[in-house]
C-alpha cells in the first residue's frame, strides 16, 4: 500500500510538472509564432486567450490589454534631433486614423499618444475612419472612451467617419482627407504610437514647401511582445510587383554625415503627411484601389512627376513637388504577423498594381505583368475604370514615367529583350522547372503552381532566370547554368557564374 501511495504521488508530481507553465512542453501552441519568444509563463487558459486574440488581430492583444494606455516609448531619434528648434508658427494639423476591426486597447493607445505628444495649439482634430468594422467593442466602448477624452480635452475635436461597407485602405484615406479641415493632414494607421516631438519636424518641412509630402521614420513594434525596435532612416521604394521596400537614400544624403536631416524618397509607405489643399490639387489618393496596396506607390509616382499650373495664366514648373522621409519624426508601428481582413494580399495587390501600371507607367507597364507572372494581354483581371485618373494625369501635365525612372528612381532596373516568361513545363511529365530548396544551387522538377519559385524568364541574350528577376540593379539574379560537370544543370548568381566561367547561355530553336 505504501509503495502504491508513493507511485501515485510520483505520478501526480509528473502530471503537475507536465502542466506547469514553466515547462516548455506545456505550451498548448508550440508552433504559434506568438509563443516563440513570449508567453512561456502563461497558464493554459491564458494561452488560449492570447492565441485567440492573436489569430483575430495579427498581434498580441492579450498583452496590449494589460499594458498602460500611456506607456512610455524609448526616444530612438538621432541625438541631434532633440537640439533642433522649430518655428513657433506652424500649420494646424488634422490626424486621420484608419481602422478596420482594430483592438480597442491599441486604438486607445494611438489616440492617447497623439493627444499627449502633439502640441495642443497645433492639433486641431483627430479623425477616426472606420472601414466598416464589426467588433462590438468599437461601438459603445470606443464611444465612451472618446466622450471621456473630450471632457478631459475640451479644445480637441474628434470626428467619426464610418463606411457603410468595406471600401479598402485607399478609399478610407480619401474619406479621412476629405473630412479634414486643418492646414495639414496626417494619414496614419490606427496601430501606431507617435513618439516625442513627432509632429513639429513634419510640419516645419511643409511650412517651408507646401508641395512636399513627408513621412516619419517607423520604428517596429513586435507583434508578439509589443517591444519597440529602432529603425534607422531609409527611403521608401517598391519593386515591379509594387510591394513596398526600403532602399538607401541618394549618396548626397550620406555625404552630409547627418542622420537627422530629411532625405528624398521615390515613394511613401502609406503613412503620409501633406498640405491638405495641395493633396487635393494633385488628386488626393486613387479611390479605385481595392482593399490594400498600390495607392501609396501611385501617389509617389504622381507627386514626383507632375507640374503645377499656379496663378494667372502662367506655368510654374516644379517637377511636381517631392517626397521626403523625416528622421526626427518617429512613429512606433505594429508589424502585424498577418492581415486578418485579408490573409492573402496577393490578389488585391496584383489588381492594384495593374491599375497603377495602366495609368502611369506608359511603355514600362509590362514589367508589372512579368513581375506577377500574368499575361500582358487578356489577363482577365478587372482593374476598374481608369479614365478619370488618366484625365487627371493629362490635366496635371505629368511627365512620362521614363523621366521618373531616370531622375527619381534609377535603382529600379528595366528589363529588356525578354522573349518569354511564365512557367517552364515538361508537357509529358506535367512538372515545372523550380528553383528548388533555398539555399541551394540545383533546380528541380516540381508540381506546377506558377508562383515565384517557378517564375522563369528567357532573354534574347540566352539567359534563363529562375525565380524571377530582381527589380533592383544592386541585386543579382539566379541563372540556369551548365556547370560542365555532368547532366545536372545548376542555379547560380548570374554575375558570379560569369566570373567563374560557368555557362549561363542557352540556345532554344523553335
Amino acid at each position: 500500500q505504501n509503495r502504491m501511495q508513493k507511485m501515485l504521488e510520483e505520478l501526480q508530481k509528473g502530471q503537475k510538472k507536465k502542466n506547469s507553465p514553466e515547462d516548455p512542453k506545456s505550451l498548448l501552441f508550440p508552433n504559434s509564432p506568438l509563443f516563440n519568444n513570449w508567453g512561456k509563463d502563461l497558464s493554459h487558459d491564458e494561452q488560449r486567450e492570447a492565441q485567440d486574440g492573436y489569430k483575430k488581430y495579427g498581434y498580441n492583444v492579450y498583452l496590449s490589454d494589460r499594458l498602460p494606455i500611456n506607456r512610455p516609448l524609448p526616444d530612438t531619434r538621432d541625438p541631434r534631433c532633440a537640439k533642433k528648434v522649430y518655428p513657433e508658427q506652424l500649420p494646424s494639423l488634422s490626424v486621420v486614423l484608419i481602422y478596420l476591426n482594430e483592438a480597442l486597447s491599441i486604438m486607445k493607445r494611438a489616440i492617447h499618444s497623439i493627444i499627449h505628444r502633439t502640441p495642443a495649439h497645433l492639433l486641431k482634430e483627430i479623425i477616426l475612419v472606420d472601414d466598416h468594422s464589426t467588433n462590438e467593442d468599437l461601438k459603445e466602448s470606443l464611444d465612451s472612451y472618446i466622450a471621456t477624452t473630450l471632457k478631459e480635452h475640451p479644445q480637441l475635436k474628434i470626428v467619426r467617419v464610418r463606411h457603410d461597407q468595406q471600401m479598402g485602405l485607399a478609399q478610407a484615406r480619401v474619406s479621412g482627407w476629405s473630412s479634414a479641415s486643418a492646414d495639414v493632414v496626417a494619414i496614419l494607421d490606427a496601430h501606431i504610437e507617435v513618439n516625442v516631438q513627432w509632429a513639429e519636424p513634419l510640419l516645419a518641412q511643409i511650412k517651408a514647401d507646401r508641395t512636399v509630402v513627408v513621412s516619419p521614420v517607423f520604428d517596429r513594434v513586435n507583434y508578439y511582445d509589443l517591444e519597440v525596435v529602432k529603425y534607422g532612416p531609409a527611403a521608401h521604394a517598391f519593386d515591379w510587383a509594387l510591394w513596398c521596400m526600403y532602399v538607401g537614400f541618394r549618396p548626397e544624403w550620406y555625404n552630409l554625415k547627418d542622420a537627422s536631416r530629411p532625405g528624398k524618397s521615390p515613394s511613401v509607405m502609406g503613412i503620409l503627411v501633406a498640405d491638405r489643399a495641395f493633396l487635393g490639387e494633385i488628386g488626393s489618393l486613387d479611390g479605385g484601389m481595392k482593399v490594400y496596396g498600390g495607392e501609396n506607390v501611385e501617389l509617389g509616382i504622381r507627386v514626383r512627376s507632375v507640374m503645377l499650373c499656379v496663378g494667372f495664366c502662367y506655368f510654374v514648373w516644379t517637377c511636381g513637388g517631392s517626397i521626403e522621409i523625416v528622421p526626427c519624426s518617429k512613429i512606433a508601428h505594429i508589424e502585424r504577423a498577418h492581415k486578418p481582413y485579408m490573409p492573402d494580399l496577393s490578389s488585391a495587390m496584383k489588381r492594384n498594381a495593374l491599375r497603377v501600371a495602366d495609368i502611369w507607367m506608359d511603355e514600362y507597364k509590362y514589367h508589372v505583368n512579368i513581375a506577377w507572372n500574368i499575361p500582358i494581354k487578356d489577363h482577365g483581371i478587372d482593374i476598374g475604370d481608369t479614365s478619370e485618373r488618366k484625365k487627371l494625369r493629362e490635366k496635371l501635365g505629368c511627365k512620362p514615367f521614363k523621366w521618373y525612372l531616370e531622375n527619381i528612381y534609377p535603382k529600379l532596373d528595366i528589363w529588356t529583350n525578354i522573349l518569354g516568361y511564365g512557367g517552364l513545363t515538361n508537357l509529358d511529365a506535367q512538372l515545372c522547372l523550380d528553383q528548388g530548396p533555398v539555399p541551394g544551387d540545383v533546380p528541380v522538377a516540381y508540381s506546377c503552381h506558377y508562383y515565384a519559385p517557378q517564375n522563369t524568364i528567357y532573354r534574347e541574350s540566352g539567359e534563363f532566370y529562375i525565380g524571377g528577376i530582381k527589380s533592383h540593379k544592386y541585386n543579382d539574379n539566379r541563372c540556369l547554368t551548365d556547370p560542365g560537370t555532368g547532366n545536372v544543370p545548376g542555379l547560380h548568381a548570374c554575375k558570379d557564374a560569369v566570373m567563374r566561367n560557368i555557362s549561363i547561355h542557352w540556345d532554344f530553336k523553335q
